[in-house]
């Protein structure tokens, strides 16, 4: 559930927020309302510790009833989507207050703005923030759970601003899928569930295809069956073909690791926060959301997404370490730990991928190494590329949405330390060390050298405090990442 948008002129509100930034002087829509007011706004801020700082909230009641809140805008140098965004959200946060759940925000007339930027990034930014999955809950009422149901946004735009909101809205609906897939519990979201999930793009112009276990053994995807065969959940392959440019014209490829569960197999990880795991397939999701979105907004661009979706449990039929498989490649894989899965399903993907598709490029995502977050946090994805461009072009988009990649090292150096004693290649290095390095440089090794990237996002698809755009769980990273990736250099 999400709260309402809507947009329209400047008009008298009974609960209305207002920009303030650390300048002395205040901007011009609350400027405005100071002098109606008759100085109520300047007066309260000189009797409070408000100052105007980014994220800063400061709650008034004028003598004749109505709410005014203020928000800081902070210096005023950064005017980018994203900061409008942000400021959205902290509107929403502001809004909690509000004693009938609605409310409006007038911030216009900045300079190096544009008011209708400033509005639809205003609103998106909100948007975002408000999702929630309330679908298990039975004893809380629906106002407990959503404080704000409605935001109006005041600006002198309003038909404009309608306009330029729709598609970006579309793109939200699309990371509420991925979050909504992501937070499911696993007895619910299991391979076969999530399958059937990306079958329902078909109805937005989306080819799909699905592959079983028996298909997939067929096929010889040795690798990412055997990753599964220690559950009673089969295997399968989503296919997801976008076909929006020229016949002719070869595709982009977008590769989700899907994990619906993962124990760590015969390999089992501590109990402590595997109720998380459930976010393994978050790759895969997010590879949904993005589909969809293409879809959605008739994207004149040809793109494949593939994800392979498995449950990794220990059992009399686990996969054993020490175990050796050979990958649809051909190339032999041995298996130390169980718990370094996602690259061995992601090794038949990718293969498949580029065999089958002959796609420009590709570009894969998977929450796959815990040392990724040991290494960057929850603030930045892990990038990996053997292109320069590519590298370039993903890094800018994640910066136009707020979410941030930071690339690593793939030097020929760590691929020694994953050679096999028995094989070609074991899955996980032997130093302890560069980790999240390591895996990189096995999946490099099913990529032909086409262009590629990996994003790591075991850091950044789950949150465990609020972010600006996110509160805690599902952060549906990657989803805006790559369609705006998409819509600014392939269309």
């Amino acid at each position: 559930m999400t709260i309402k948008i809507a947009f329209q002129k400047p008009a008298s509100q009974q609960t209305l927020c207002l920009g303030v930034g650390e300048g002395p002087d205040l901007p011009a829509p609350t400027k405005d309302w100071d002098k109606k007011l008759k100085g109520f706004i300047s007066q309260s801020i000189k009797n409070s510790k408000f100052k105007g700082k980014d994220g800063q909230i400061l709650n008034l009641f004028t003598p004749e009833g109505s709410q005014i809140i203020l928000i800081g805008l902070g210096k005023g140098k950064d005017h980018s989507e994203f900061y409008w965004q942000k400021i959205g959200s902290t509107t929403l946060s502001a809004l909690g207050t509000a004693p009938s759940g609605e409310g409006a925000v007038e911030i216009h007339s900045i300079k190096g703005s544009k008011d209708t930027d400033i509005a639809v990034n205003i609103a998106l930014g909100a948007l975002l923030k408000s999702w929630k999955f309330e679908k298990y809950f039975t004893t809380k009422k629906p106002e407990e759970l959503f404080s704000v149901k409605k935001l109006t946004v005041l600006t002198p735009t309003p038909t404009d601003a309608e306009k330029a909101f729709k598609p970006l809205s579309t793109t939200a609906e699309c990371v509420f899928l991925t979050k909504t897939v992501s937070t499911e519990p696993s007895n619910v979201m299991t391979p076969d569930a999530l399958a059937k999930v990306a079958e329902t793009l078909e109805k937005d112009g989306v080819k799909v295809e699905v592959y079983n276990e028996k298909e997939l053994k067929k096929m010889g995807m040795n690798a990412l069956v055997g990753v599964a065969q220690g559950s009673d959940k089969g295997a399968r392959v989503v296919i997801l073909k976008w076909n929006g440019g020229p016949k002719t014209e070869a595709p982009l490829a977008f590769i989700g690791k899907g994990v619906t569960f993962d124990s760590g197999g015969i390999s089992i990880k501590p109990a402590t926060n595997m109720e998380d795991m459930k976010f393994d397939m978050s790759g895969a999701a997010t590879v949904i959301g993005v589909m969809k979105s293409l879809a959605m907004r008739k994207a004149k661009v040809n793109v494949v997404g593939v994800a392979g979706i498995v449950e990794n449990m220990p059992s009399g039929t686990a996969q054993r370490p020490g175990d050796v498989v050979k990958s649809l490649s051909g190339q032999t894989i041995e298996v130390i730990n169980t718990d370094a899965e996602g690259r061995l399903v992601l090794a038949d993907v990718l293969w498949y991928t580029q065999q089958r598709f002959k796609p420009k490029l590709m570009v894969d995502l998977a929450t796959l190494t815990g040392a990724i977050a040991i290494c960057l946090g929850a603030t930045r994805a892990g990038l990996f590329t053997n292109d320069d461009s590519l590298a370039k072009k993903l890094s800018d988009a994640g910066d136009k949405v707020g979410e941030l990649l930071w690339r690593l090292p793939i030097d020929d150096d760590y691929d020694k330390d994953i050679n096999s004693e028995v094989a070609d290649v074991k899955n996980v290095g032997s130093a302890r060390g560069g980790g999240s390095i390591t895996a990189a440089k096995f999946l490099q090794r099913f990529t032909n050298k086409l262009p590629w990237a990996h994003l790591d996002i075991a850091g950044t698809a789950n949150t465990k405090k609020d972010l600006p755009l996110s509160t805690i769980g599902s952060t549906a990273f990657g989803v805006r990442l790559l369609d705006r990736f998409v819509k600014d250099n392939y269309e």
